[in-house]
């Protein structure tokens, strides 16, 4: 038997319609693959896009944001509104809602799942920012001007609490912590964001925690109670990999996939990607969970080089993300953690400043507001590692790729 026709009576499931599944699938055929390719998603909707969630669609600027893939001219099997049950990797099957699918490589590509605030479940009025139907559920919320609370002030929170201003609502945030973004930002960095919510008409509590949510109101541990007639949670997601717990595949610290700098996982022929999968990053010397889209772009193309049996490039990449946030453009590249020096270009009260990160006089990370240009150069110079003037990097009228030894 010829190795074209062994590939092509292959059999590869993707387990999660998000777009680490999607771009998987269509890695697949783009690459060459010519076996079967199943992709099963939990939603009922067609694989959409999530980041307009919280902005265009929201708003009602956008009906929906639908991956522009023909999937049937792809021959990709698509079979939608099917949660995953379990996987049985000695059987090469995995379960879901309607039976056993029969797989050759797998693709775990479930993503992750919003953390829920204890005690909430059930109120009326309570709502979190995942789904399409989350977001066409809080869209008439918006539209009737209601007080809205929001809690947690992380990115999903922010960009949430700028939609609603523009829609009129008189918002509140809740943030247990001192400042905004603390789980992603040094102090130095998050503090001149506090402002930002005041500019836009917005109150930020910071170091205030959400003793109880009730119908219409939501009782603070200080004894404030807040007038609510909806309650955005937004206090972080988890791999959603439960149900992956007697599979006998490799879950880390946080509940995700435990990939290797191939996406591969403890067991042969089983990949993961996106949201619900960490690996090892060289660059940074430790083991990375992204939590963002870039991540899920990019790692499709690693796995369906895997499956086609090619020695792909090891997987590790330079992290990016985006948000958009009152009236403000900020982007995110690299992993500041093991930074030793932190420079700014600009005035962190200004409406344009980037904050650079560096370890030795390399570039490993850097947080760009309303300066897309240093980014993108940025994003470069961590790549190559290439030695940086730390005397030049700070004059924000220098063009990062100018500003190197």
């Amino acid at each position: 038997m010829s190795e074209q026709t062994t590939q092509s009576q292959r059999k590869v499931v993707v387990a999660g319609a998000g777009m680490a599944g999607v771009q998987t699938a269509v890695a697949l055929r783009e690459q060459g693959f010519t076996g079967t390719i199943t992709l099963i998603g939990a939603e009922p909707h067609q694989p959409y896009d999530r980041p307009p969630l919280s902005k265009a669609v929201l708003l009602g600027k956008a009906e929906g944001s639908a991956f522009d893939v023909d999937f049937e001219a792809l021959g990709i099997d698509l079979r939608l509104g099917r949660e995953v049950l379990g996987v049985r990797t000695a059987d090469r099957e995995l379960d879901t809602e309607a039976g056993p699918v029969p797989y050759d490589d797998l693709v775990l590509a479930t993503g992750a799942e919003p953390i829920r605030l204890p005690g909430a479940e059930g109120v009326p009025g309570v709502h979190l920012l995942r789904t399409l139907d989350d977001a066409e559920r809080l869209r008439p919320v918006l539209a009737r001007q209601h007080d809205i609370v929001v809690v947690g002030a992380g990115w999903i929170g922010a960009e949430f609490a700028t939609a609603a201003r523009e829609a009129g609502c008189a918002v509140t945030v809740v943030e247990a912590a001192d400042r905004p973004l603390a789980g992603a930002l040094p102090e130095e960095v998050a503090a001149p964001m506090a402002g930002w919510y005041e500019d836009s008409g917005a109150v930020l509590r910071t170091h205030t925690r959400v003793e109880r949510v009730e119908p219409g109101v939501v009782l603070l541990d200080d004894g404030t109670r807040l007038p609510a007639g909806a309650v955005v949670v937004g206090i972080g997601a988890r791999p959603a990999t439960a149900w992956l717990a007697d599979s006998g595949i490799e879950l880390g610290a946080y509940g995700e996939v435990v990939a290797d700098d191939h996406l591969r996982t403890s067991v042969p022929d089983v990949y993961a990607v996106g949201d619900c999968a960490s690996f090892p990053s060289g660059r940074y010397g430790e083991r990375l969970l992204v939590h963002h889209w870039d991540n899920a772009l990019q790692g499709p193309r690693t796995v369906a080089a895997n499956i086609l049996g090619e020695t792909p490039a090891v997987y590790d990449p330079v992290p990016y993300f985006w948000s958009e946030q009152f009236g403000r453009f900020v982007q995110y590249a690299g992993h500041h953690a093991a930074a030793d020096t932190t420079l700014w270009r600009g005035e962190p009260s200004g409406p344009a400043w980037t904050v650079c990160w560096l370890r030795r006089d390399r570039l490993v990370a850097l947080l760009a507001v309303g300066r897309p240009r240093d980014l993108a150069q940025g994003r470069r110079l961590i790549e190559s590692g290439t030695p940086m003037n730390a005397e030049l990097l700070t004059d924000p009228a220098r063009p990062l790729k100018a500003a190197t030894a």
